[in-house]
């Protein structure tokens, strides 16, 4: 089960800072697409073969209506998707520069970010192994306490509990989360949302400190560079794969999905790894999350064409 926001997200590209200097200009492209850090977990879980839930919030409208029949098409499961007429969808402008890289403008008033604990069942389905939060951070309705309560009683239903993160918003350290830390058997961050939770800069040091804060496993996610894991029994990086970058919108939500799946599949925390960093590049290639081609053939493809460049064993 994936838990996070569904929205939509309006792309254009390239926008640089010249765009505010004049009154019209011409982009390359303008996308509107789905979005979402739980809703982009879902669409990659999908694509890969999973039916996954998706638990989320949206509100009685066109945009809301464009999610739910995403999700309808993909053969994401939507028991758990709740509805409120009293929010709008979320909608968020992408600004995508030319190397790919990206400015959102949100709306901090709409189901982005009003997921509660009501929206979430109590107990979980019996056919949930695997529940991930795709954002810490995101929902100031879902802090440390909220969290706590919410993967303490995964962890009791014997459910494997992992979480991701956006960039803290209130100066929370990893010590102030840490009861709800202790409860999460895969943490993700990227780089620099680790450094600003932990005050530490290399992904060894915010790895080891997030383990200190009670993380079973860390991974940090590095963007081309591929990812940093630890745990308590060892630590490595995996290179990421080369890909021509157009919108990086999504690709942290891909790895984390990537790497989902093959602990699904009962894989090597390595061999997780890699699904992670092969969904994360696909992500990057096209304008808007998730909106590229992806299947198990498609990313075992990716791998073993760097494996075979690299004179390693495939999968």
């Amino acid at each position: 089960m994936i838990i996070g926001a569904a929205i939509a997200d309006v792309l254009a590209r390239p926008v640089g800072p010249e765009v505010f200097k004049t009154g019209s200009m011409a982009a390359e492209d303008i996308v509107l697409s789905t979005g979402g850090d739980g809703l982009n977990e879902a669409t990659v879980l999908a694509g890969l073969g999973e039916e996954p839930f998706l638990c989320t919030v949206l509100g009685e409208d066109f945009a809301g209506e464009i999610i739910r029949n995403h999700c309808q098409s993909k053969g994401i499961r939507r028991d758990y998707i709740c509805s409120d007429s009293t929010l709008s969808t979320g909608i968020n402008v992408v600004l995508v520069e030319k190397n790919g890289e990206r400015s959102f403008l949100t709306n901090p008033y709409g189901t982005l970010r009003n997921l509660k604990l009501g929206h979430i069942p109590n107990p979980f389905p019996k056919e949930v192994e695997i529940l991930c939060l795709a954002s810490i951070f995101v929902s100031p309705h879902l802090g440390n306490r909220e969290l706590t309560a919410l993967f303490s009683r995964a962890k009791d239903q014997g459910i494997c509990v992992c979480a991701d993160m956006t960039k803290r918003k209130n100066q929370e350290t990893a010590w102030d989360m840490r009861d709800s830390l202790s409860c999460v058997d895969y943490l993700f961050a990227n780089q620099e949302e680790g450094a600003l939770l932990t005050g530490r800069e290399e992904p060894e040091e915010i790895g080891a400190v997030l383990l200190e804060c009670g993380a079973g496993c860390v991974i940090i996610k590095q963007g081309a560079r591929g990812c940093y894991i630890r745990n308590r029994e060892k630590s490595f990086a995996l290179p990421g794969f080369p890909v021509n970058c157009v919108d990086t919108t999504g690709a942290g939500d891909s790895f984390a999905a990537g790497f989902l799946y093959g602990l699904s599949k009962g894989l090597e925390l390595s061999e997780c790894g890699l699904y992670g960093n092969a969904c994360g590049a696909l992500a990057v290639e096209q304008l808007g999350a998730c909106r590229g081609e992806i299947s198990p053939d498609k990313i075992k493809e990716i791998i073993e064409g760097q494996r075979r460049k690299n004179g390693e064993k495939n999968l």
